[in-house]
């Protein structure tokens, strides 16, 4: 069963709560305690885009736990400074053009299938993926896997 998390940039207020359990966690397996957290550092936190979603969040804590020799809680900003990205995001067109192949891939499937998802002659051993895979992509795509089914069936 998926289970929809938001992303770590989309929960910023969720942020200083992370780093406050991080701190803690981290400091005590080094022997260190914190009075206080750099308001800067903090903000530089929440911010950021995460792309290392929480694991990310983790790593630069506990990196800025082992490196900090003071009582206040500092991140160097450094560490979060972005590179553009290589890869340009998608489109809203690209992704709504490869929403349609994938729906279309799938129609094939089922239509060859005679609206079959699973067993050996389904459409998802067909398209080499999971049963409940299938099943969410065409609950999620809003396919009407019935309209495949043949009368003799």
């Amino acid at each position: 069963m998926p289970i929809e998390m938001p992303s770590l940039r989309e929960r910023a207020i969720d942020i200083p709560l992370l780093v406050e359990y991080f701190i803690a966690r981290f400091g005590k397996k080094t022997g260190k305690q914190f009075r206080t957290i750099d308001k800067k550092s903090l903000k530089l936190l929440q911010e950021y885009e995460w792309p290392g979603n929480i694991r990310e969040l983790q790593n630069v804590i506990e990196r800025a736990v082992i490196l900090s020799e003071a009582d206040t809680f500092a991140v160097d900003e450094t560490w979060l400074k972005r590179e553009p990205s290589e890869v340009p995001r998608l489109t809203t067109a690209l992704s709504g053009e490869l929403l349609q192949q994938e729906r279309n891939i799938i129609e094939a499937a089922l239509a060859e299938s005679r609206g079959r998802v699973s067993g050996p002659a389904g459409a998802a051993a067909k398209l080499g993926v999971p049963t409940r895979t299938l099943d969410s992509k065409i609950k999620r795509l809003g396919i009407d896997k019935y309209r495949f089914k043949s009368s003799a069936d």
